[in-house]
């Protein structure tokens, strides 16, 4: 994202078959050091874990801590998920309208994200709201994921990345995706987080419409 892992989906970044050892190694790193911070966050809290306890338990140093995440909200917020979902993007067929097209890669890495390690998605998401540097961080990591997706939409549409026109669209999926991440911890993860950001999908295709959910 420890030990309530699902089986794999074609998202997963570790399945990708085309990864060297090097970069495999890399997730690998990332990977133990995140697991470490959850791990130390759920017996101390966020505010008490540092970065040397990090570097402890995930048996590397600090200096290698902060070369894969320059700070600790880092360590929470990014993952290895934005180059598979571009993929993911550019493998849909070239015919397909871009809403059915994001609505299926979306949806898909929605539940990948719960189903790898539900709990790991709670805690994530519960820091997003209960910890203010970490919602701050939050905002500069889905910029990066608005880039990304703006990638694969110009490409699509024939459209120039930075337009403006490019730039709201895909800035509107992700903010979708965060709303509907924080509206699923301040609900106390309560209902099915996929389920949500279906619903955060019809409004960004249909609008709000006359009814209230």
């Amino acid at each position: 994202m420890t030990t309530m892992t699902a089986a794999r989906s074609p998202l997963s970044p570790a399945d990708r078959p085309h990864l060297g050892l090097r970069e495999r190694k890399k997730i690998k790193t990332r990977e133990a050091i995140r697991s470490a911070m959850y791990a130390l966050v759920e017996e101390q809290g966020y505010e008490a874990t540092t970065v040397e306890q990090i570097a402890e338990r995930a048996e590397v140093s600090p200096s290698t801590v902060f070369r894969y995440f320059p700070a600790k909200e880092d360590i929470v917020l990014t993952d290895e998920y934005d180059p598979v979902l571009v993929e993911e993007l550019r493998a849909r067929p070239a015919d397909e309208p871009w809403p059915d097209t994001a609505r299926h890669v979306m949806l898909a890495a929605a539940r990948v994200g719960v189903e790898e390690d539900p709990r790991v998605a709670r805690l994530r998401t519960r820091l997003m709201v209960e910890v203010p540097a970490v919602r701050s961080r939050m905002m500069e990591s889905m910029s990066a994921t608005g880039r990304t997706i703006r990638v694969a939409l110009a490409e699509r549409t024939g459209r120039d990345p930075d337009s403006l026109e490019i730039r709201v669209h895909a800035m509107s999926f992700v903010g979708g995706l965060m709303e509907a991440s924080l509206y699923w911890a301040e609900n106390d993860h309560q209902g099915d987080f996929a389920a949500l950001v279906d619903r955060a999908l019809d409004v960004l295709e249909h609008g709000l419409g006359n009814e209230n959910p």
